[in-house]
């Protein structure tokens, strides 16, 4: 297979891949892995939380090693964890965000304006969860089908009233759903694609859903702002890939697909939402967006091996600051919480090595993780109802790309003096 002066593989050499990532292969492009971009060391799954009874029995860590190609620069994980492991029993539920329903209204606004939606136009969305988004759809009359391999996810949105198809995406469940007259006029993929171990698989299967004149729409974390501000607790073993627009640009074009638009958003800590219909459909054309954004990831040396050394030093800079931080608190007598329990805490707090000695616990809004333990560290997780009786210090905001919401909704911990505090990019105190 060859990559053109471009950076992006034309569609008749759209590669097979190795099935499922193949150690040491490129899971789009196949070219052998070279390059370690940082290593996080051992590290358990980011969202099993264990019980008291979980804690009792041995607990598994695997290898969170993340690579670079030097053929296609895509971003990735070795995979060690198989995907029915990790997702046939999920504990994320988009609902319980009340900024992440706020973006899924306003998504759904703007995508029924912009692409003419109505009650004739099928919406589907790959990794659907608990129908949080869906839900926005069917109540304007559209049809709508959400696919999601997990089956206690799916069973709440299956209870909201959205028709949810139990299975991972990839070409053989969109041609079956295809068969059955499921094509999607908008298809729709919130951070799915960097869960996606069999990347050509999965991006094969959006072509083959999408009518012909249908719209694919994306949101996946952006690797230029990864990098630039330090964002290494993204980094999970459900995170199989990483991408730049330049990556994504040429795994969709791979498989039949061009890329239209993008927009930058602020969610999860700065992610792309990517615009893509079939390459045959000729009603759309790129917009200044894209070529933009192309051009300050070249500046910004995302096509560059060293970007990538770079950014595992200043990995390893971060975590020393948090460090110091924790230490200089405790030395004072400070008590220390956390607010939430989310992957990527789980990522900070073992890479770091911050256990209860530093945190104390943790409280979180889910009651599908309240009374149970953030994995590997083995910190508690409470109802967040309980801080008032700790008045902590600290409040650490490990969803820190929910800073604002989640102020707002403890601003009742600066009665007591309490004061909030950041780790990514930097520690940072909230005044």
């Amino acid at each position: 297979m060859r990559i053109s002066s471009g950076g992006s593989v034309t569609p008749q050499e759209a590669p097979a891949g190795p099935a499922l990532g193949a150690a040491g292969a490129c899971r789009f492009c196949g070219a052998a892995l070279r390059h370690v971009c940082v290593d996080l060391g051992m590290q358990p799954l980011a969202n099993t939380y264990p019980t008291a009874e979980d804690l009792k029995r041995a607990e598994v860590f695997y290898p969170l090693r993340v690579m670079v190609c030097d053929r296609c620069f895509l971003v990735q994980l070795e995979e060690s964890v198989s995907p029915e492991h990790i997702f046939s029993h999920y504990a994320y539920f988009s609902s319980y965000s009340e900024s992440w329903l706020g973006n899924a209204r306003a998504y759904t606004e703007m995508a029924i304006e912009r692409f003419a939606l109505d009650e004739r136009s099928r919406v589907v969305e790959v990794a659907s969860n608990d129908g949080y988004l869906l839900q926005y759809f069917a109540a304007r009359g559209i049809p709508v089908l959400g696919i999601d391999p997990a089956a206690n996810v799916a069973a709440e949105a299956t209870a909201r009233g959205i028709p949810t198809v139990v299975k991972f995406f990839g070409q053989a469940t969109a041609r079956e759903l295809a068969a059955g007259g499921q094509h999607a006029d908008l298809l729709v993929g919130n951070n799915v694609l960097a869960h996606v171990p069999a990347l050509n698989d999965f991006v094969a299967g959006l072509r083959i859903l999408l009518k012909p004149r249908g719209v694919v729409t994306m949101e996946v974390p952006h690797l230029l702002r990864l990098i630039q501000e330090h964002q290494f607790d993204t980094i999970y073993h459900e995170h199989f890939s990483y991408f730049s627009l330049a990556t994504v640009r040429a795994v969709l074009e791979a498989h039949g697909l061009a890329l239209f638009d993008v927009e930058e958003l602020p969610t999860h800590g700065g992610s792309l939402r990517l615009y893509a219909c079939h390459a045959a459909d000729g009603s759309r054309r790129a917009g200044p967006r894209v070529a933009e954004l192309l051009a300050r990831e070249e500046q910004a040396g995302l096509r560059r091996l060293d970007t990538y050394v770079s950014f595992g030093e200043g990995v390893k800079r971060t975590k020393r600051r948090l460090l110091e931080f924790l230490i200089a608190a405790k030395e004072r007598g400070k008590t220390i919480v956390g607010y939430g329990a989310p992957a990527k805490g789980n990522t900070l707090l073992n890479y770091c090595g911050v256990r209860s000695d530093f945190i104390e616990c943790t409280f979180d809004r889910s009651p599908h993780k309240q009374g149970r333990f953030l994995p590997g560290t083995h910190i508690p997780i409470y109802h967040p109802e309980r801080i008032a009786a700790l008045k902590p210090d600290y409040v650490l905001i490990l969803p820190w790309n929910l800073r604002d919401e989640i102020i707002a909704q403890m601003a009742h911990v600066r009665e007591w003096g309490g004061r909030f505090v950041t780790p990514i990019p930097e520690v940072r105190v909230v005044p």
